[in-house]
């Protein structure tokens, strides 16, 4: 393999996850750029619906093995073959995860990482593997780092959202430092990092937006049809997110029973799973809303066309949690402007850098039910605004998140990390 077609190690948490469908889509565009992939997968797949897409990835996907003699003989194998081949640099990563154990007093954690890491490591030996890459900031990177050292070869991170506001901002230094270079998919995510972070080191950030694969949205094809229901006919309401508490899909659901206690006519469907599913259950219910508001669950992308393909508006209002938690910019936003689907959203994190309001889409203020259900009321009234706004926002996709692009800068900084 030539210095110019690195093979790229990619350290995922987990693979394949029905909610990263942005890791999955920068993964098939860098193979259709022939950057050779190898995945290691800190966790098994959950039993979940996937993506068709996953099965177009020709990259080998290394786990541990399942059963825990397995796994003690695969990781003890690992790091004795890492140890034998580069004593010195073996005892230097030994030393930055005890250094990291005491400093951080999660010696259990960090420990875990560690054992990880040598495993990916002879992954990487036997492999060669020439670059180590991880999305999220937390464990995926610190096993890329450990790694990386043990074999000598340059490592980088994407950070997102969670992985970046969640963690002290002297650790996400120090990851940083370490690094070969470090993406993130916001504008607002850069600013946030430089203003921490050495000067010296903000060259080293490069945005990087989360890329849509704009063949699963054809111009002026129609999608399925979503099945038939008891509401069909009325206009479609749609939202897709994991059901936890930065997404505001209480706050959704509120401004539904506003909009339904001014006697306007729809139904709502909102796709996703998470803890918070029984808790939004019964507030569907304490309003009166269950026969208009419905929660179906995961589903994989292809079922998901249709919804955005049908739907009159799609919704969705994030805000910051009290523990600092945020999204960056959600998949599901720039999927719904690629489908022509007129978006409403709240003005949180990197969303003004997708919509910017009156012209890809409206933004209304977070924790804010009242001005959501305004807004929509004003959407679904409006079929000229619709049209409008669907016709600027798939522009808005076509000219700075269309995957195969995206993926160009990615594999340029893959590329000049095994050059210098």
């Amino acid at each position: 393999m030539t210095a110019t077609t690195p093979t790229v190690g990619y350290v995922l948490k987990r693979y394949p996850r029905l909610s990263e469908t942005f890791i999955l889509n920068e993964m098939r565009a860098l193979e259709r750029l022939d950057t050779p992939l190898h995945i290691f997968s800190l966790l098994r797949p959950e039993d979940a619906p996937r993506h068709s897409t996953v099965s177009e990835v020709r990259a080998t996907v290394t786990y541990l093995p399942l059963t825990w003699p397995r796994i003690i003989l695969a990781v003890a194998k690992g790091h004795a073959a890492v140890a034998v081949r580069a004593p010195l640099r073996y005892l230097h990563a030994t030393g930055l995860a005890l250094w990291w154990s005491i400093r951080t007093r999660r010696p259990l954690s960090v420990g875990k990482q560690f054992l990880r890491s040598g495993y990916v490591a002879h992954g990487c030996l036997q492999n060669n593997i020439q670059h180590l890459h991880a999305h999220f900031a937390n464990a995926p990177a610190t096993v890329a780092r450990l790694a990386g050292v043990m074999c000598n070869i340059p490592y980088s991170f994407t950070t997102h959202a969670k992985d970046l506001y969640l963690t002290p901002k002297e650790a996400m230094r120090r990851r940083i430092e370490s690094a070969h270079f470090v993406l993130t998919c916001t504008r607002y995510n850069v600013e946030y990092l430089r203003g921490f972070l050495p000067r010296q080191d903000w060259d080293k950030i490069h945005l990087v937006y989360h890329g849509i694969d704009l063949a699963a949205f054809p111009q002026g094809d129609s999608f399925a049809d979503v099945p038939p229901g008891e509401n069909a006919g009325l206009p479609l309401l749609l939202s897709v997110g994991r059901l936890v508490p930065k997404k505001g899909m209480r706050d959704l659901v509120t401004a539904c029973h506003l909009l339904h206690s001014r006697g306007i006519a729809f139904r709502c469907v909102i796709i996703g799973e998470g803890p918070l599913r029984q808790e939004l259950e019964t507030h569907i219910a304490e309003l009166g809303l269950t026969a208009m508001v419905t929660l179906p669950g995961a589903m994989a992308h292809d079922r998901l066309l249709a919804f955005y393909g049908q739907a009159t508006v799609f919704a969705l209002a994030p805000h910051v949690t009290e523990d600092g938690d945020r999204d960056g910019i959600p998949n599901v936003l720039a999927e719904a402007m690629a489908a022509g689907t007129p978006v409403v959203s709240t003005a949180v994190s990197g969303i003004p850098e997708l919509i910017e309001d009156g012209r890809t889409g409206l933004l209304v203020p977070p924790r804010d039910p009242v001005v959501l259900a305004d807004t929509l009321e004003r959407v679904l009234a409006d079929a000229p605004l619709r049209r409008r706004l669907a016709a600027a926002s798939r522009g808005k996709i076509e000219e700075r998140f269309e995957c195969w692009e995206t993926a160009k800068a990615l594999r340029t900084l893959f590329v000049q990390s095994v050059q210098q």
